[in-house]
């Protein structure tokens, strides 16, 4: 029963993060179209409280979970699947840390890309969420 309270409370922080990980870069699109001061202001404010009071805790509590779950499932280390989903995780967390430095930058006021950019810049986690759910689902290897 334990494990499956683990993995519910993995999975709904898994959802929070990727809410997360979908709407800042979003938000980068607006802000880096927005001209006004008004404007720089309250995307700054939101981006903050996103990243700081949403994303950040969310990330941990996946991460938290997510190791409590292969600590009652050691075997699963044996496994390619979860290899694999480790690096993506890893390479997820990285991608969630540069959307933290890109929210110092324009908090700076010194973004220096597009729109456009962050419009692209947007779609790289639903990529990884496709390759992690594909690997924890289907285990192909």
């Amino acid at each position: 029963m334990l494990y499956l309270w683990i993995k519910a409370l993995h999975l709904i922080a898994l959802v929070c993060w990727f809410a997360g990980l979908f709407y800042l870069p979003r938000l980068f699109v607006y802000h880096a179209a927005s001209s006004d001061t008004l404007g720089h202001e309250r995307f700054c404010t939101m981006e903050r409280k996103l990243y700081r009071g949403i994303m950040l805790p969310s990330m941990l509590a996946t991460l938290v979970f997510g190791l409590w779950l292969l600590y009652l499932n050691p075997a699963w280390l044996k496994m390619g699947w979860l290899h694999a989903k480790l690096l993506l995780v890893l390479l997820l967390v990285g991608y969630h840390h540069v959307c933290g430095a890109q929210l110092k930058r324009f908090a700076r006021g010194e973004n220096a890309r597009s729109h456009v950019f962050y419009r692209w810049f947007n779609e790289i986690p639903v990529l990884f969420l496709l390759a992690i759910v594909i690997l924890v689902v289907v285990k192909p290897f």
